[in-house]
C-alpha cells in the first residue's frame, strides 16, 4: 500500500516542474525589459517612436536611429540626454531675497525731522496758550521724535518687503526663461531627428 502512494507523489512532483518552468514572467522582469528596450532606442530615449515604412528590420532601424541621433545632435547643438538646467533651491532663493531686503534703501532722518516739526508745533501751542514756548517746544519735540521714528520704521519695513518681492519675481522669470530655452532646444533637436528619420523611410511620432 505504501509503494503506490509514493509513485503518485513522485509523479505529481514531476508534473509540477514543467508548470513552474512555464510560469509567466514577473512584472519586474517585464519592466526591466521595457526599460532596456527604451534605453537601446535613441528615439524612445527622447520620447519619440519610429515606425519603419519599408519593413526595415530592428538592426537596421537601430542603426538609422543612432546615425540620425548623432547627426541631429551635431546640427542642433543640443544633447537631449543631458540633464536639464538645475533650478535654485528654496534655501538659495530665500537667501537672495533676504540679501535684497538687507540692501534695500533705508529712510534716514525721520526722528530728527519729526522732532523739528514737533518742536515747532509745540512752541506755537505753548505761545497761543500763554504758556512757556520752550516747554511746549520740548514736549512737541519729544512727541515728534517718537512719531517720526515710527514712520521711518514702517517705511523701512515696507522697503525691505518690496525688495524681497521684486527679487522673488525676478527668480520666477529667470526660471521660466531657462525652462523655455531648454524646451526650445529639445524641440529643435526633435525636428532635426524627425526629418532625418523620415528621409530614411520611417514614420516618426
Amino acid at each position: 500500500m505504501v509503494r503506490p502512494l509514493l509513485t503518485v507523489t513522485v509523479a505529481a512532483f514531476c508534473f509540477a516542474i514543467p508548470l513552474l518552468a512555464q510560469s509567466p514572467p514577473t512584472t519586474s522582469a517585464v519592466t526591466t525589459a521595457s526599460q532596456s528596450d527604451a534605453a537601446s532606442s535613441p528615439a524612445k530615449s527622447v520620447g519619440m517612436f519610429a515606425y519603419p515604412k519599408n519593413q526595415q528590420n530592428s538592426d537596421q532601424q537601430l542603426k538609422d536611429e543612432n546615425e540620425c541621433f548623432a547627426s541631429s545632435k551635431q546640427q542642433s547643438g543640443i544633447d537631449p540626454q543631458a540633464p536639464p538646467p538645475a533650478a535654485k533651491t528654496e534655501e538659495q532663493k530665500k537667501a537672495e531675497q533676504q540679501a535684497a531686503a538687507d540692501n534695500a534703501k533705508q529712510a534716514k532722518g525721520g526722528r530728527v525731522r519729526g522732532a523739528a516739526r514737533g518742536a515747532a508745533g509745540g512752541a506755537a501751542v505753548g505761545a497761543a496758550a500763554d504758556d512757556e514756548a520752550g516747554k511746549g517746544a520740548a514736549a512737541g519735540a519729544a512727541a515728534g521724535t517718537m512719531v517720526g521714528g515710527a514712520k521711518q520704521r514702517r517705511a523701512n519695513k515696507a522697503s525691505k518687503q518690496q525688495a524681497a518681492q521684486a527679487t522673488a519675481q525676478q527668480q520666477q522669470q529667470q526660471e521660466a526663461q531657462t525652462q523655455a530655452a531648454y524646451q526650445q532646444g529639445i524641440d529643435k533637436f526633435k525636428r532635426s531627428f524627425s526629418a532625418c528619420m523620415e528621409s530614411r523611410a520611417y514614420s516618426i511620432k
